[in-house]
């Protein structure tokens, strides 16, 4: 996900992506707890999206 694409979505927008995005890594990390994740990359992406999100959302609560 490229922080160009969330740049244009509004707040609540970015709040409903966080909430997807903690539940993604979730499963990632019960997936690795049980041994059924082969890539384990794709967790290392997701804590990446989370904080890119959250970025975001400090940035345009700055603005305001």
């Amino acid at each position: 996900m490229k922080a160009s694409e969330l740049r244009a979505k509004d707040p609540e927008a970015l709040t409903k992506e966080l909430g997807e995005l903690l539940k993604a890594h979730f499963s990632l990390r019960m997936q690795i707890a049980t041994q059924q994740l082969n890539n384990t990359s794709q967790l290392g992406k997701t804590r990446r999206d989370i904080a890119r999100v959250r970025t975001l959302l400090r940035e345009k609560a700055a603005v305001k």
